[in-house]
């Protein structure tokens, strides 16, 4: 998406370098760099996922901090790691199959908006969101496994900290898991709740990539009347013009998937907290094999806490959200710069 701002009544402009398209990208290089820089990211914000997942699998509200204190007094700092190999192992191919998706629906859907005529803020808005919810369910095909297991291996322990949902220690590790829970539900048990793992994430990503792209036009568009006003920028042709350096353009792409990323998991976290109790709580626990119903663990949440129960944990998933929305895209568009043929390298000056 070639993003520039341009007020006609105060002749101003913004010159932002073209969006870099999937053709343009050397694959290769885009999955192996890919992988190493998002691990980085995973690892990074991993903690904050295993609180939010604790909470949300609590049957009382507890404090984030307090449950953070508790599982590095308990379980030493190692307890905001529990599944992270797990989750590594399987973020990486999903990751793959989410930039893929992602990329080739954005570069198609755009091109068929533009020739339909549709204006090019609208066509980039539209091609987002629906690169946003293809890649979502894409990936979900690896992530929902993956999420079951390292979900499990997170609120391991939750019984030393009186968490009276959390099931005891009984998984070795991320194989150990997998092959418990396929032992006991069958592959079934894997993907329990795969069907609201795509109502969560498929609408959350597309509004998220949508937003992301309004967002920018926003942060752009105030900026660049700012700057004109302080004469920042040079003229020419009678034209106020402003050219950001990377930095600027870095900043802009966080403030705005902060943004995006804050509106979206305020959306989608009643959502979120159903799933990941769908995924987490054993079956004998609810009386039924296979694990509780939508219906029932909608009714225990209201019987817990109110509907308010439902946005357990919104701390920090916020904040998990918007800090992986900023890291996740100034990351990915360094990686696409990094990845640009030698053919593109005029794009990505």
């Amino acid at each position: 998406m070639n993003l520039s701002t341009a007020e006609e009544e105060s002749a101003q402009e913004i010159h932002i370098p073209a969006d870099i398209d999937w053709h343009m990208l050397d694959k290769s290089k885009f999955f192996f760099l890919g992988a190493a820089l998002f691990s980085g990211v995973s690892a990074t914000l991993y903690p904050v996922v295993v609180l939010k997942t604790r909470q949300q699998v609590a049957q009382s509200e507890v404090p984030c901090i307090n449950t953070a204190f508790s599982i590095v007094r308990h379980e030493g700092f190692r307890g905001l790691y529990r599944g992270f190999g797990t989750s590594l192992m399987g973020t990486i191919p999903a990751r793959a199959l989410y930039m893929t998706a992602l990329e080739v629906t954005k570069s198609n859907v755009g091109t068929a908006t533009i020739k339909l005529g549709i204006p090019e803020p609208t066509a980039a808005a539209i091609a987002s969101a629906a690169a946003g919810l293809s890649a979502a369910m894409a990936a979900q095909l690896v992530w929902t496994p993956i999420d079951v297991v390292s979900q499990r291996l997170m609120v391991q322990g939750g019984d030393k900290l009186k968490i009276p949902n959390a099931p005891p220690c009984k998984y070795l590790g991320g194989i150990d898991a997998f092959r418990k829970i396929l032992n006991k539900d069958g592959p079934r048990g894997l993907y329990r709740g795969f069907g609201i793992s795509i109502l969560t994430y498929a609408p959350s990503n597309a509004v998220w990539w949508a937003s992301y792209s309004v967002a920018q036009r926003f942060v752009w568009g105030g900026l660049g009347c700012y700057l004109c006003k302080k004469d920042y920028g040079c003229n020419e042709g009678g034209v106020n013009t402003f050219r950001p350096d990377s930095k600027t353009i870095m900043a802009v792409q966080g403030v705005s998937a902060a943004m995006a990323g804050g509106v979206s998991a305020l959306i989608t976290m009643p959502l979120d907290t159903i799933k990941t109790r769908l995924q987490v709580l054993d079956g004998d626990e609810n009386g039924r094999r296979g694990g509780p119903t939508i219906g029932q663990t909608v009714r225990n949440l209201v019987r817990e806490g109110g509907w308010m129960a439902c946005y357990r944990g919104l701390g920090p998933r916020w904040a998990s959200m918007s800090m992986s929305a900023t890291t996740m895209i100034t990351t990915y568009e360094f990686l696409k710069r990094l990845s640009a043929k030698s053919t593109q390298e005029g794009l990505t000056s």
